[in-house]
C-alpha cells in the first residue's frame, strides 16, 4: 500500500492496482500537485465541508465513496458521478472496491454542506482502508490504513477501530480549533496502538496552524511506541 499525502486532508492510496483519493483540496500550502494530474479509480469523502470536497468537480465521472447524501449533493452540483452501490454508503458498512475494503467509521465533528447551515450531509466519517476484507479473526498479513476524516477524540477508536479493524497506520488531524489538536490525537494514537501515525488538517488556515513537534512529543508523553510520520506535501510513503 502506497500512501501519498497532498496537504490538509487529502490522500492518495494505492491497494495494489487500485487508486483511492480521499477528501479532494488542493488549495492548500503543502501542495504543488495539480489535481488533474492524478487519475483515480474512487474518490472517496469523509463529509461535505469545502476543504474536503473542494476538487470534487476535477474528478467528473468516477464513482464517490460517500453518504449518500454527500454523493446527491456532489451529482447535483458538481456534476455526473457514479457512486459506490449505486447511491453511496453508511457508518458501518463495509464496501469491496477494486483491490480496496474500505470500512466508514463515524468521525466527531459537523457535516452541513460546504459549511453552510442549510442542508446537512449527515454524519461524518472516516475511512479504514485495507487489502483483506475485515473479519474478527485477526490477520497479521494484512495491511490497513485508517483515514480518521475530520474528528474529536472518540472512545470508538480506543473500542472498536482499534481492537477489531486494526489498522497499522492511521492519518490523524491534529491541528486543534476545528478538530483533535495535538494532545488529544496523541491519546487516539494510543489507543489504536498503531505502528505509523501521520498528522493531518494542519497549517492550512491561521486558525488551524501548529508546531508538529508538539504532537510528537505529545505522543511520547501517553508512552506510545508508535512512530509519528510527518510528511511533506506531496510525499509518498509505503506501508
Amino acid at each position: 500500500m502506497e500512501l501519498t499525502w497532498y496537504g490538509h486532508s487529502t490522500w492518495h492510496v494505492t491497494v495494489d492496482e487500485t487508486d483511492l483519493l480521499i477528501d479532494p483540496f488542493f488549495d492548500n500550502p503543502k501542495t504543488d500537485t495539480d489535481p488533474e494530474e492524478l487519475d483515480p479509480d474512487y474518490v472517496l469523502l469523509t463529509h461535505g465541508h469545502a476543504d474536503h470536497i473542494g476538487d470534487v468537480d476535477r474528478y467528473e465521472g468516477t464513482t464517490l465513496v460517500a453518504t449518500p447524501e454527500v454523493v446527491g449533493y456532489c451529482q447535483d452540483t458538481f456534476g455526473e458521478f457514479d457512486a459506490v452501490g449505486g447511491m453511496g454508503m453508511n457508518l458501518g458498512g463495509t464496501v469491496e472496491i477494486g483491490d480496496a475494503f474500505v470500512t466508514m467509521h463515524r468521525a466527531d465533528h459537523t457535516n452541513g454542506m460546504e459549511t453552510g447551515y442549510g442542508a446537512t450531509g449527515g454524519m461524518p466519517g472516516g475511512f479504514v482502508i485495507s487489502d483483506t476484507k475485515p473479519t474478527q479473526v485477526s490477520d497479521e498479513e494484512s495491511t490497513t490504513f485508517y483515514h480518521a476524516g475530520d474528528t474529536g477524540l472518540m472512545t470508538e477508536m480506543r473500542d472498536v477501530i482499534g481492537p477489531f479493524l486494526e489498522p497499522d497506520a492511521a492519518a490523524l488531524p491534529v491541528g486543534d480549533h476545528f478538530t483533535m489538536g495535538p494532545m488529544q490525537a496523541a491519546i487516539a494514537v494510543d489507543w489504536l496502538d498503531l505502528d505509523y501515525a501521520f498528522p493531518m488538517h494542519y497549517d492550512t488556515f491561521p486558525p488551524i496552524e501548529i508546531e508538529t513537534e508538539d504532537f510528537v512529543k505529545e505522543v511520547k508523553g501517553v508512552g506510545s511506541n508508535t512512530e509519528v510520520v510527518v510528511l511533506d506535501g506531496d510525499e509518498s510513503f509505503d506501508l
